[in-house]
């Protein structure tokens, strides 16, 4: 990140969603499925404003529009009474402001950080769910994105394996996790101290295994980096822990720092990468409905990992908590209109912030100095629903960079 002063930044986005979903039962012929296809386009604009310094990894100063669109096609099949297969290919194109750099929580989770990633279309998931039903009765689950509708026992096991996102299955929440119809930055869509197995796009190779019972739920789950987790969720307040293990061949801060000391040059922390280092981390999710359909509640985040080796997949940071609520808009006559307000926080770890401080690079931040604080976020937006199938956003972000020295008040973005 970079530290900044002057003039207030200001940054506008507008989403347009376009998503349609079909879905069928089985008849003699076809067997129950899921179709669905979804396009989104960000649109991002951050005038220009005064940088005392910079680095490689800072918001760049001067005026810049940005614009990322993104298109999924979700594809699922009951193969038996009991199997599910589910195939979604995607392709994301453009940028983010900066280059999707500089701020630990991002102001655009569509973008695709790498530009080695390219911008062809890929296969995002390709997975199996194995659904094994325990004493009990079933429910009727509803079409989803990435769940064909039928009847679901209330217990069960289920057992899911192959290409996907951890996000899918781990700190989900109600009123927090899209970034295509809530918020868009990424301290609301996933806890920013939970460093998940993933590649750029944000998918891995793994499987997880659930037992949900009608009360609470706990998931196992090993992904590319090996990940463990359990998670715990009631009605109608929901709470999901969870403790995640990362291995990786990574580097560590103090290392990088001790290496500076011995030669005299820059501290890198990817010269001390070793394999199998380990990661670990703690979070906590919550939802809390404050009306009967469940639309509009609240939501909070807390996360925390050792803060001892570098960022390897989501942002750079070392503890994060966020709070926000999501407010439908049967409120104002408009049913299926949403909007959203959060507030979020996210720090480095001692050797982290000692490690930017020096000149060192991390996997998003680095200014070749550093004057630390806490990051702090703002976020709200209005979704409206114009068609069934079309919806538009407007979003406002307002951030104070963890390089901003203490003197600068948060600024606008």
């Amino acid at each position: 990140m970079r530290t900044t002063s002057g003039r207030l930044r200001y940054t506008t986005a507008v989403v347009l969603l376009l998503a349609c979903v079909g879905a069928a039962r089985a008849s003699d012929w076809l067997p129950p499925y899921v179709v669905g296809g979804q396009v989104t386009v960000v649109w991002q604009h951050q005038p220009a404003f005064r940088s005392p310094y910079q680095g490689p990894h800072s918001l760049r100063p001067r005026a810049e529009d940005a614009v990322s669109h993104s298109y999924t096609l979700y594809t699922g099949l009951r193969l038996l009474p009991w199997l599910d297969l589910y195939v979604d290919p995607e392709m994301i194109r453009g940028d983010g402001i900066s280059g999707g750099v500089g701020l630990a929580g991002y102001t655009n989770g569509e973008v695709i950080r790498n530009p080695e990633a390219g911008q062809s279309p890929y296969l995002a998931r390709a997975f199996l769910r194995a659904t094994i039903a325990l004493a009990g009765p079933s429910e009727e689950q509803g079409p989803d994105l990435l769940q064909v509708t039928g009847p679901v026992p209330t217990r069960r096991i289920v057992l899911t394996g192959g290409v996907l996102a951890a996000a899918d299955l781990f700190d989900t929440n109600r009123y927090a996790n899209s970034t295509r119809t809530q918020f868009l930055n990424w301290s609301f869509i996933n806890n920013t101290a939970w460093d998940f197995a993933a590649d750029t796009r944000g998918y891995s190779r793994g499987g997880a295994v659930e037992w949900i019972e009608d009360r609470w739920a706990v998931r196992l789950g090993t992904f590319q980096m090996p990940e463990v987790a359990t998670l715990v969720r009631g009605r109608p307040t929901v709470v999901r822990v969870m403790a995640y293990q990362n291995l990786a061949r990574m580097g560590r801060y103090r290392d990088a720092l001790a290496l500076t000391a011995e030669t005299g040059a820059p501290p890198d922390v990817t010269r001390t990468r070793r394999p199998s280092t380990r990661k670990y981390g703690f979070t906590a999710n919550l939802e809390q409905p404050l009306t009967e359909d469940g639309e509009t509640g609240l939501f909070a985040r807390l996360g925390w990992n050792d803060g001892a080796t570098e960022t390897f997949a989501y942002t750079e940071a070392d503890w994060a908590a966020s709070l926000g609520a999501q407010i439908a808009g049967a409120w104002w006559r408009r049913r299926d209109d949403r909007a959203g307000v959060g507030v979020a926080a996210n720090g480095l770890s001692d050797a982290h912030a000692d490690y930017l401080a020096a000149g060192g690079l991390g996997f998003e931040l680095g200014d070749g100095r550093l004057s630390y604080r806490p990051e702090t976020i703002v976020e709200t937006y209005y979704l409206a629903q114009i068609l069934r199938w079309a919806a538009l956003t407007a979003d406002y972000h307002s951030a104070s960079p963890t390089s901003a020295p203490r003197r600068v008040v948060p600024r606008k973005v």
